[in-house]
């Protein structure tokens, strides 16, 4: 395969073909299962309602989903389903190249197909835009990109940090907080962006709705805000690796420290 290939992770493809297609399934069901059930509760279906949109109840279908999924399908691809986070955790080395590039295309492949169910099982008069994402009112194309850009932020730092590989004891509730944060974002960004925290999200919608309106913003903000999120951890704040204690370091050089503390009467078992 050569060292080429390794850096850029074709052997991963050559060697575990029947791994790498689940996680791509995975991650194409999960944003399938996010467009679906968090941008259906985008759509009021009240015929004539005039109604804002309810936050809380979009915020919660949003984190719920993403719950969800990652609860079911993290162990098969990691559960990403989110180009920030693949690329963020590429950016540090934790995914290779290749697989970051076909987990992309099954995310957004994955969006668009949730978006088109939920036009065919929506009705006409409700589907409106299928909760495509947009620029709230007065809010600039930078403004845009600087919120995103804080919502893929704080997404990809909770990411790293519950699945930190030095703190075992996060990974059971990492479907939660991550699924958490999702809805602290929608809580917040709803009014101004859309909350889209997700660019397959985003394209998913757009291209089903054919609205492309200020679209850089859902790519370039919450990917710039995931790699950065993602090298502060790991470079600043990973938490250390336990180390071993000496008593079960059986080596030459440790010899005279435990005859030392076996004499104190200390118990190291």
């Amino acid at each position: 395969m050569g060292e080429l290939g390794a850096k850029l992770g074709l052997d991963e493809l050559t060697g575990g073909a029947a791994g790498i297609s689940k996680a791509l399934l995975a991650e194409f069901i999960g944003n399938l299962l996010l467009n679906l059930f968090g941008c259906g509760a985008c759509i009021n279906i009240i015929q004539g309602s005039s109604a804002p949109p309810n936050i809380v109840l979009i915020a919660l279908a949003f984190g719920l989903a993403v719950f969800a999924s990652v609860s079911a399908i993290g162990h098969i691809s990691g559960g990403h389903i989110n180009p920030a986070v693949t690329l963020g955790l590429a950016s540090t080395g934790r995914v290779k190249i290749a697989r970051a590039i076909l987990y992309i295309i099954a995310q957004c492949a994955g969006a668009a197909a949730g978006s088109g169910l939920l036009k065919a099982l929506t009705p006409d008069r409700a589907a409106g835009t299928l909760g495509t994402t947009g620029l709230g009112a007065d809010v600039t194309a930078l403004q845009g990109f600087g919120i995103e850009f804080f919502l893929g932020f704080v997404l990809i730092f909770v990411v790293c940090g519950v699945c930190d590989p030095n703190k075992p004891d996060s990974k059971a509730t990492a479907p939660l907080a991550i699924g958490l944060t999702v809805t602290l974002g929608h809580l917040l960004a709803i009014d101004y962006t859309g909350s889209a925290m997700n660019p397959a999200r985003s394209f998913g919608s757009a291209l089903v709705a054919n609205v492309w309106t200020d679209h850089w913003v859902y790519w370039a903000g919450p990917i710039a805000g995931g790699i950065a999120a993602a090298l502060l951890y790991v470079h600043g704040f990973s938490a250390p690796a336990v180390s071993t204690p000496p008593r079960y370091r059986s080596v030459a050089g440790d010899e005279k420290e435990l005859k030392r503390l076996d004499g104190k009467g200390e118990d190291m078992a």
